[in-house]
């Protein structure tokens, strides 16, 4: 479909990449990959025709489509949602407009017996042939689907595309783009604009496509779902992986320990041939050998490592104060715009070591209620702080509050203290700012990396209570990494708004789903909640039989189901209450064991030893909160 042949890109004299030659077939599910800055977005507008490499070909077969979403573009605000979509089938609509044309020729022309008369009966059935052939009577529902399934409701269809925001509007553009159907689709961060529900459709879209497909995301599920292919960009060279992401990172480990071993086998050969000339150098009897050696020196082509990512970089918060049991409790708060209720009836309470998500389409008051927890809207309803709590925030506008006058360095030395700063260096090159970008000023750099440095700031500030609001949008997966490790092991409460679930597998422990003005929770982690989401919404979604197809079901049975149904959920519930007991036994007895060997001066001693206890001690108060539950929710089942 697509061949690239020795593809170059320079800029300002400095290599982005060379000699790149591949080719992309028909259902092809690429992921490209790199760190930031390695020239993954300039390789997509190269194939989208919108820029010109260095050097190199791109040959398209013939009639082939390309697709391109990129991450910023110039959006329309004059028309409606649905109008801006169909605008995806201008050359149905132009189809359609020639039949309509054709048959009203038709129906007013006598001349049944004239050449003319049968050339245009003969246009108009091939138009209607190709009309049909084109899926022109179902667009209109195709059209409307997609919509609805990246997140727009139908009474949004017929609202002007000016009242959406930048990330709504890019939707519409990708519902075009899709709608298209192109033979290759290139998308640039197509998830960042999106919540989980639309990047799950997106996601079974993309595969049911018989389109080929190039993406650049830092959305780990994302692309292990769409893609079976990966491409990376490092060293100034494109390297393919016929793999998922997953295997490429195994492999691309395994590389770079060759390329090590290979590396290091090179510069002990290097510094041998160099040690032979400096001895022999002024020796008449090993001239010969010495010229030999330095034309043997001179044809050594340097073996190159790829860079070494910042993943194994550890960050840890600095100690804080012990907050109470309770860091937040929400007592039946609502919170209402005019006449428009976001959301009513939110109760909750977070126990102090608890992580919890908040997920939900966008729009559905995430956002909202954190900023009534941290106080910056009016709200209904009772809302407490818990006692000793210290809230570190983070949102997208608290970049906004950064001092613009500070180097960026100089914006982590204010707040560091300890050994951290001695690691000033590595933290900022692990999110990014490595180099000179260390020494720019705040206010020259862009939005997402004024909120790279707002995260950076926030992770080495003392607190115990953190409050998260899409705390990735603007990090790559090794950074990612580096910021979910530091969560884990952070021992006060997170709430954290995200849509990144390859983020919050194993981060979060409790969901909160925000839907249609409700706040419901859900024990367990992100994938438990999305199965059940997904059964719940299957069930939703069964056709119901006609009316008199099938007679109603007697008050007998309904009864009998209704039974079964509570017979099962006690099941469930005594189930849970025993294996939070199970666990919380085995929990205790671990403990008691290293407590054992921290009796003991070289126990005492010994730090992995401390960090095990206070790791097993908060799965310990964690089962605890969950034994409560389990026994709760069986208390009102027996009730």
């Amino acid at each position: 479909m697509l061949s690239v042949n020795s593809l170059k890109m320079e800029f300002s004299a400095r290599p982005l990449f060379a000699d790149a030659s591949f080719v992309i077939n028909a259902r092809d599910r690429i992921a490209l990959v790199g760190k930031n800055g390695a020239g993954k977005s300039t390789l997509l507008k190269i194939l989208a025709g919108e820029q010109e490499p260095t050097g190199g070909t791109v040959a398209k077969e013939k009639d082939a489509t390309v697709g391109y979403l990129p991450q910023v573009m110039a959006l329309a605000d004059e028309t409606t949602v649905i109008e801006e979509t169909e605008k995806a089938f201008a050359d149905i609509s132009k189809l359609q407009e020639r039949i309509s044309r054709e048959e009203e020729e038709l129906s007013v022309r006598t001349d049944y017996e004239s050449e003319s008369y049968m050339q245009l009966v003969e246009r108009l059935s091939l138009d209607t042939e190709h009309f049909q052939l084109v899926g022109g009577q179902n667009y209109r529902a195709t059209m409307e689907r997609t919509l609805q399934g990246l997140g727009f409701r139908r009474e949004d269809f017929q609202r002007s595309t000016r009242e959406f925001s930048g990330g709504w509007r890019m939707r519409i553009e990708l519902a075009k783009l899709l709608l298209r159907q192109p033979d290759l689709i290139l998308l640039d961060e197509p998830t960042n604009h999106l919540d989980i529900e639309s990047i799950r459709w997106l996601e079974q879209f993309l595969a049911k496509s018989p389109s080929a497909v190039v993406l650049v995301s830092h959305d780990r599920a994302f692309i292990n779902n769409v893609t079976n292919r990966t491409m990376e960009i490092s060293c100034g060279r494109i390297t393919d992986y016929r793999v998922r992401y997953d295997d490429y990172v195994t492999l691309r480990a395994e590389r770079r320990e060759q390329q090590l071993r290979a590396y290091e086998n090179q510069q002990k050969e290097i510094a041998d041939i160099k040690d032979f000339i400096e001895r022999f150098r002024y020796k008449p009897t090993k001239a010969v050998q010495v010229q030999s050696r330095i034309k043997q020196l001179e044809k050594i082509v340097p073996i190159e490592v790829d860079e070494v990512d910042n993943a194994s970089l550890h960050l840890k918060f600095p100690p804080c104060q012990r907050s109470g049991d309770f860091p937040l409790i929400c007592e039946d708060v609502r919170k209402e715009y005019g006449a428009h209720c976001v959301f009513s009836g939110v109760s909750l309470a977070l126990r102090r070591g608890e992580k919890v998500a908040f997920v939900g389409r966008n729009g559905e008051g995430k956002s909202t209620l954190v900023k009534c927890i941290m106080g910056e809207i009016p709200f209904d309803g009772k809302l407490k702080i818990g006692h000793n709590v210290r809230i570190g925030y983070y949102a997208q506008n608290q970049a906004q509050l950064l001092d613009g006058e500070l180097t960026v360095f100089e914006t982590i030395d204010r707040v560091a203290t300890g050994d951290v700063r001695l690691k000033i260096r590595d933290i900022l090159g692990a999110f990014m700012f490595g180099g000179e970008a260390s020494d720019k000023k705040v206010k020259v750099l862009s939005g997402g990396e004024r909120s790279r440095l707002a995260m950076i700031k926030l992770l080495l500030e003392p607190v115990n209570f953190l409050i998260l609001d899409e705390p990735t949008n603007h990090l790559d997966m090794q950074t990612k990494d580096v910021l979910k490790e530091a969560l884990l092991a952070f021992d006060g409460t997170i709430v954290l708004v995200s849509h990144d679930r390859y983020f919050l597998d194993g981060l979060a422990e409790r969901v909160y789903a925000f839907a249609d003005g409700k706040v419901r929770e859900h024990i367990g982690g992100i994938y438990d909640y999305l199965k059940q989401d997904e059964q719940q919404h299957m069930v939703a979604t069964m056709p119901t039989r006609e009316a008199g197809e099938h007679s109603a079901p007697s008050k007998g049975s309904m009864e009998r189901a209704a039974m079964k149904e509570r017979a099962r959920q006690l099941r469930k519930a005594e189930k849970a209450l025993t294996e939070a007991e199970t666990l919380i036994e085995k929990l205790e007895a671990e403990i008691a064991s290293l407590e054992q060997k921290l009796s003991t001066p070289e126990g005492a001693a010994d730090a992995a030893l401390a960090t095990a206890y206070a790791a097993l001690q908060r799965e310990l108060d964690a089962a605890m909160a969950h034994w409560e539950h389990a026994g709760e929710a069986l208390a009102s089942l027996q009730g």
